[in-house]
């Protein structure tokens, strides 16, 4: 802990290795340790298992968690730049921090350390909706997850049926994961401040009844709610050679609309693709 309270502030690594937030890449760094301790608490325990951090960039939500005692953080980072940064924490953080250059969307969570495994992470705006979904394919690898979005996608993410924000990505992570706002932070908490506010969000995977395999779920919703204004008889046509036949199977009416069907009713329509 003595040489994590030693390091330098966050703003003079980000001038020592002109770590500028470059957008290409999605990033907005947190630089207030009130916020990133809180996001750290927030997926205690950190004392058991492996923590995943997915775009540390200088490290600020690193130093929350290594000083709210993880056991073992393996920080994923695809700038060079930052993992110059981030190798300054290394050397103060006792073996407790290992650093891999690399592309999340293109690692295997399982490759990363033993279970109990947790991701704890301010996303990469550009990326973290494609972040997520990969790791809902890769859920029996996780025990929790504890991520920053915009607030927008977390309204995605918890929205019930019949609302606007319901869609294909409410009931990939509803099916696999029970969803838990936790809070929203100012744009003000970020350099450079984003134009949106952002909201931190649990996903804890459930343990048992989910489908094998995502895929035939990702299909059907992706016909849905591509076509969301029109009849499910019309917008499942890409999916189902017959359509009404399959609906009128499952009781689900073939003139609804794909926001007023239930996460268990598109389910069932993903176990029927398969039949």
């Amino acid at each position: 802990m003595d040489g994590l309270a030693g390091l330098p502030p966050l703003r003079e690594v980000i001038a020592a290795h002109g770590l500028d937030a470059r957008k290409r890449l999605g990033q907005h760094f947190l630089l207030d340790l009130n916020l990133t301790r809180r996001i750290a608490r927030a997926a205690a325990p950190l004392d058991q298992g492996l923590v995943i951090e997915v775009g540390p960039g200088p490290g600020g939500l690193t130093r929350a968690l290594l000083l709210e005692g993880a056991e073992q953080v393996v920080a994923i980072e695809i700038d060079s730049r930052a993992i110059a940064a981030l190798k300054e924490l290394q050397a103060v953080a006792g073996g407790r921090l290992k650093l891999v250059e690399a592309d999340a969307l293109k690692i295997d969570l399982a490759t990363l350390g033993p279970p109990p495994r947790r991701i704890v992470a301010n996303l990469p705006y550009n990326v973290s909706t494609a972040l997520l979904v990969g790791w809902l394919h890769q859920a029996d690898q996780v025990s929790d997850m504890v991520l920053m979005f915009q607030k927008e996608v977390v309204d995605r993410l918890a929205a019930e049926p019949r609302t606007k924000d319901y869609g294909r990505l409410s009931v990939l992570a509803q099916h696999v994961c029970t969803v838990q706002r936790l809070f929203d932070v100012a744009p003000s908490a970020f350099v450079p401040p984003p134009k949106v506010v952002s909201s931190v969000v649990r996903l804890r995977p459930k343990p048992a009844g989910r489908l094998a395999d995502l895929r035939p779920l990702e299909k059907v919703t992706a016909a849905a709610f591509g076509q969301r204004r029109k009849m499910l008889r019309s917008s499942l046509s890409s999916a189902f050679a017959n359509p009404v036949e399959i609906l009128g199977r499952l009781n689900i009416p073939p003139t609804a609309r794909a926001e007023e069907l239930t996460v268990a009713d598109f389910v069932r329509l993903a176990q029927a693709l398969d039949k």
